[in-house]
C-alpha cells in the first residue's frame, strides 16, 4: 500500500518512503506541562495517534516518541505563583494530561522522555554546534548563530530579511544578533538549575526536541509532527540545530495539524474563547469529541462548536445503536460460507477505508466512507426472516469485522454496544431528571395493556413517555428504551 503525506517541508504531497524499508520512527512535540489540557492539545494527539495507529495497520513497525516539556518559563512562573518546586508542578500536569489522552482512547507512545531526564544529551548536542562555528557562548547563555546557518528558513519559507524586520533583542539578551536563539540559559536566582560548560543553567526551547529526536531515532528520521503553530519558530529551529550538528538531513517528512477554531477565530486564552479538555467531556461523551476531531481533515481548521459536538455524539449513539441490533441478530449463531449480499458494496468497505487514510491520512474521508456500510448493517440488522437467512448472516458478520477492524485503527467504536448504550441513557436520563425505574414501571404498565388487547392504553404510555423525551423500541428480545 502506498501512502502519500503532504510534507510541509517540500510543501507538497509525496509518497512515504522510510529511511529503513518497512520501518518508521515519527517525533511528535508533547505538551508543556503547567497547566490542564486544552482542545487544541486533543486535535493533535488524536490525530497523530490515528497517523501511528494506520501506519501500524499498513504493516509498519512504528517508534513513535512524544515528549513533555517539564522544564520552562511557564512551569517555573506556576510554581513560583503556588510556592512549590517546578517539578511538582510539571509531575502533577502530566499525570493530567496522560489521564485526558487515556479517556480519549489516545494510545501511549513507546518513548515519553522529558527534558528534565535529557540534559547530557543536550549538553553534548550544543558543544557540537559549537564545534561546527554555529553557536557561541555568551555570558552564561549559549545562542545559535542563525545567519551563520544556510538553510534557514527552509520549512516555514521565511527569509531573513523579513525575520530581521521584526525581531528586537529582549532586555538582558547577549546576543549578537536580533534573530539568534537561546540553546542554554544562564541560572536565574530561584530557578532549577544544572551544571554545564557554561555555567549553571537550564535549556533553551527548541534543542531540547532535538537532543531527545536524536537518541531514540537518530539524526535522520521519517515523520516529525506537531500543531501549525509550531512551524516556526519551534520546528524552523530544531531543524537548524539539529542539521548544523549532525551534518544529516533531519526528519524526512514535516506533518502539521491545523487550528481548532472558536466561531472561525483561533482558540486561545488571550482572546477568552479557551476549552480544557476536561471542560469538555463534562458535557459530551469522549469518543464524540475525539469522532469530532477526525471528522474534519487534519491539515485544515476545525470550528469547534457546541452544535457541532452535539451532531458528532448522535452520530456515535448511531454507530453503537447499529452494532448492538448487529450483535444482538448474530448472537450464538456461526454464519455458513457462501455468497454476500450486496458482494460488491461489501467488499469496498475496507479498500475505501484503506484508500481514504492512504491518501495524507485522511480520517474524515475514511469516517464518510463508513456510511453505506453502517445503513446496510442497520437494514440486514432489522430483516425480518426470509429464505435469505444465511446470506444475512454472512453479511452482518463480514460487516461487522471490518467495522470493528476499522474502529481499531480511527480509535473509534471499540465499546461493548449495549454497555455504551446503557451508559448513555442512565446519564442522558439524569441530566433530564427522568426517573429509569418510572420508565421502566410505564413499560411494563404497556406490556400488560398490549397482553389485554387495550392498544389504545399501550399507545397513551408510548405517548405519554415521548413527552417526556423517551422513545420505546420493541426488538426480537424485547422492549428498550432511549432518551431522546
Amino acid at each position: 500500500m502506498e501512502i502519500r503525506t503532504f510534507n510541509t517541508l517540500t510543501n507538497r504531497k509525496e509518497p512515504l518512503q522510510p529511511l529503513h524499508p518497512g520501518v518508521v520512527g515519527m517525533y511528535v512535540c508533547g505538551p508543556t506541562v503547567y497547566d490542564m489540557s486544552h482542545v487544541g492539545h486533543a486535535r493533535v494527539y488524536v490525530t497523530f495517534d490515528v497517523v501511528a495507529r494506520f501506519l501500524r495497520h499498513a504493516g509498519f513497525k512504528v517508534t513513535y516518541v512524544r515528549n513533555f516539556t517539564d522544564i520552562d518559563d511557564k512551569i517555573i512562573k506556576r510554581a513560583n505563583e503556588r510556592g512549590v518546586p517546578a517539578g511538582q508542578i510539571s509531575e502533577k500536569y502530566i499525570a493530567e494530561f496522560l489521564k485526558d489522552m487515556d479517556t480519549l482512547g489516545v494510545q501511549r507512545p513507546e518513548v515519553q522522555p522529558k527534558v528534565t531526564e535529557h540534559i547530557p544529551e543536550i549538553i553534548d548536542l550544543i558543544q557540537k554546534i559549537i564545534a561546527r562555528g554555529l553557536a557561541y557562548a555568551s555570558g552564561g547563555d549559549v545562542y545559535f548563530a542563525v545567519r551563520e546557518y544556510a538553510g534557514y528558513g527552509k520549512l516555514s519559507k521565511r527569509n531573513l530579511d523579513d525575520l530581521e524586520a521584526g525581531a528586537r533583542v529582549e532586555p538582558g539578551d547577549l546576543k549578537r544578533d536580533p534573530l539568534d536563539f537561546a540553546l542554554w540559559k544562564a541560572a536565574k536566582p530561584g530557578e532549577p538549575e544544572w551544571d554545564s560548560p557554561w555555567g549553571k543553567g537550564r535549556p533553551g526551547w527548541h534543542i531540547e526536541c532535538s537532543a531527545m529526536s536524536a537518541k531514540y531515532l537518530g539524526d535522520t528520521f521519517d515523520i516529525h509532527a506537531g500543531g501549525k503553530d509550531l512551524v516556526f519558530p519551534h520546528h524552523e529551529n530544531e531543524i537548524a540545530q539539529s542539521e548544523a550538528a549532525s551534518g544529516k538531513p533531519f526528519a524526512r517528512t514535516w506533518l502539521h495539524n491545523g487550528f481548532v477554531q472558536i466561531d472561525n477565530e483561533k482558540m486561545s486564552k488571550s482572546l477568552g474563547n479557551f476549552f480544557t479538555i476536561r471542560d469538555v467531556l463534562e458535557k459530551v461523551e469522549a469518543e464524540a469529541l475525539r469522532y469530532f476531531l477526525l471528522g474534519t481533515h487534519y491539515r485544515n481548521p476545525i470550528n469547534f462548536s457546541d452544535v457541532a459536538l452535539a451532531d458528532a455524539e448522535l452520530r456515535v449513539d448511531y454507530v453503537y445503536e447499529t452494532l448492538a441490533k448487529a450483535d444482538e441478530k448474530l448472537a450464538g449463531k456461526e454464519p455458513t460460507a457462501g455468497e454476500l449480499l450486496d458482494k460488491e458494496k461489501v467488499e469496498r468497505v475496507m479498500p475505501a477505508f484503506e484508500e481514504a487514510m492512504a491518501d495524507d491520512f485522511n480520517a474524515a474521508e475514511a469516517l464518510g466512507a463508513l456510511a453505506d456500510p453502517f445503513a446496510l448493517l442497520n437494514e440486514l440488522a432489522e430483516r425480518p426472516k426470509s429464505k435469505d437467512k444465511a446470506a444475512v448472516l454472512r453479511t452482518l458478520a463480514r460487516l461487522r469485522k471490518d467495522v470493528d477492524l476499522i474502529g481499531k485503527v480511527l480509535g473509534l467504536f471499540q465499546q461493548d454496544p449495549k454497555a455504551f448504550l446503557l451508559r448513555r441513557r442512565e446519564n442522558k436520563a439524569k441530566a433530564r431528571g427522568i426517573d429509569g425505574a418510572m420508565v421502566e414501571q410505564r413499560i411494563a404498565d404497556r406490556a400488560a395493556a398490549r397482553k389485554a388487547k387495550d392498544f389504545a392504553a399501550a399507545d397513551r404510555v408510548r405517548d405519554e413517555l415521548k413527552a417526556l423525551g423517551v422513545e420505546i423500541m420493541d426488538t426480537a428480545s424485547g422492549t428498550t428504551w432511549k432518551v431522546l
